[in-house]
């Protein structure tokens, strides 16, 4: 099992180094992370307003319900198509949880900020764009709470053409 893993990373690393790829304008897909953060599992919209600077919109699906957006810059990294990110932004969400005392549901509000720092590429000959990235939360109102799992992986399509430089 670990040298097929292995096999299949290095297969991975040469796709990635040996493809090249162009820029993209706007991109729609899904984020998957660890379930700690308020925004977790989420829908991912990024639209370059600018070469190199970004925003981020994140919707959070199920408990919690959370909106989130970022500003990210983004920076060339080694290889075509490979960038490295930066940003930082806010969140709103909305939770259940059951109150003991009152013997019933309950619905919290969160708001806090976000970092973001990651890695994004975007594939030559197909319209896939994928970014790794951390993502820490600093939660402000209903408790304040930092949460620094938050690792994820996102997997988008790209459209609207290239992005100009």
């Amino acid at each position: 099992m670990k040298k097929i893993t292995g096999l299949f990373l290095v297969c991975l690393f040469t796709v990635c180094v040996t493809a090249s790829a162009q820029d993209y304008k706007t991109a729609l897909g899904v984020r998957l992370s660890s379930g700690a953060p308020v925004v977790n599992n989420s829908i991912s919209l990024k639209y370059f307003i600018k070469p190199g600077t970004a925003v981020e919109a994140l919707f959070s699906f199920g408990d919690p319900l959370a909106f989130g957006g970022l500003l990210e810059f983004h920076k060339p990294f080694a290889g075509t198509g490979l960038n490295y990110f930066y940003g930082a932004g806010a969140y709103l969400g909305f939770s259940k949880t059951f109150d003991v005392n009152k013997q019933r549901d309950v619905r919290n509000t969160s708001f806090g900020t976000q970092g973001v720092v990651g890695l994004d590429y975007k594939f030559a000959n197909a319209p896939l764009n994928i970014s790794l990235d951390w993502k820490p939360e600093l939660n402000i109102i209903s408790d304040i709470n930092f949460e620094p799992a938050a690792v994820g992986l996102t997997a988008r399509f790209t459209f609207n053409g290239a992005k100009k430089n």
